[in-house]
């Protein structure tokens, strides 16, 4: 991990255009923070809030296809203005480049395309921006804890001992950094099968179990079920699509937890 600075120097800025900024990360890849993080927004707003989601995951960018978003946001007084999509203002790498571009940059890059976009970016009253992190505890993430004002992280985890080792270096690197943690999550908890039997798929107890141990907020379980992704594939993310359905439920009520604690 790069080295991290003394606390006392950092120069932490708030985003402009938003009352509060809220980072979703994992530490570890593939289990399910960037479909988390857009369903939380989609929640958010269906609590009344007005919501952003910033894509800072420079390297593997999601939201372009979580949201089948296919144009290039315009610029206006040196600034790039926001693509709306659900009624959600939205930014992503993603959206200046070809879908199969790789990103091959160096650090100092990716630290520059991170304060263009929570610097120059023209976010319009928004109650929340959430930010969808890339995992590890590399360039974006310190950026982001060092110079950025984020008022809470998310962590997503799936329960097996392989991802939950990664999320303990997370949580240790947002201790450090001084970051406040709102909660774990355990993604992909579980799988209920067409015999109505629950699969621990993944393992069981092993995020709540960190949670403790680190002294954290265990913020629930979302189970495995194949709309998520299905609908994510079809670029409507499943609160969006299915509000009524009981993985979006879980979302919606989880965000009226984060709109109470906040606003």
């Amino acid at each position: 991990m790069a080295q991290i600075k003394p606390r006392k120097k950092f120069v932490k800025n708030p985003i402009t255009g938003t009352k509060f900024t809220i980072a979703v990360s994992s530490a570890k890849g593939g289990v399910g923070k960037s479909t988390f993080a857009t369903n939380l927004a989609l929640a958010l707003k269906k609590n009344g809030c007005k919501v952003g989601l910033l894509d800072a995951d420079i390297y593997g960018p999601s939201l372009p296809k979580l949201l089948s978003i296919n144009e290039k946001p315009k610029s206006e007084e040196g600034k790039l203005i926001p693509l709306i999509k659900y009624n959600i203002q939205c930014m992503s790498i993603g959206f200046l480049t070809e879908e199969q571009t790789p990103m091959i940059w160096r650090g100092p890059m990716v630290t520059s395309a991170i304060k263009t976009f929570t610097q120059k970016v023209s976010w319009k009253d928004l109650d929340f921006i959430i930010v969808d992190m890339p995992p590890g505890t590399g360039d974006t993430q310190l950026t982001f804890s060092q110079e950025i004002s984020l008022d809470g992280v998310i962590i997503i985890s799936t329960p097996q001992e392989i991802a939950l080792q990664d999320v303990k270096r997370g949580i240790r690197m947002f201790d450090k950094l001084g970051t406040k943690i709102i909660g774990l999550v355990d993604n992909m908890s579980h799988f209920i099968g067409d015999d109505g039997k629950k699969y621990n798929i993944f393992g069981s107890g092993g995020v709540e179990k960190t949670a403790k141990e680190f002294e954290k907020e265990f913020l629930g379980n979302i189970p495995i079920n194949p709309e998520v992704g299905r609908q994510g594939d079809n670029g409507m993310p499943i609160v969006e699509s299915m509000p009524d359905h009981d993985i979006s439920k879980i979302y919606i009520n989880l965000a009226e937890k984060i709109k109470n604690k906040y606003l």
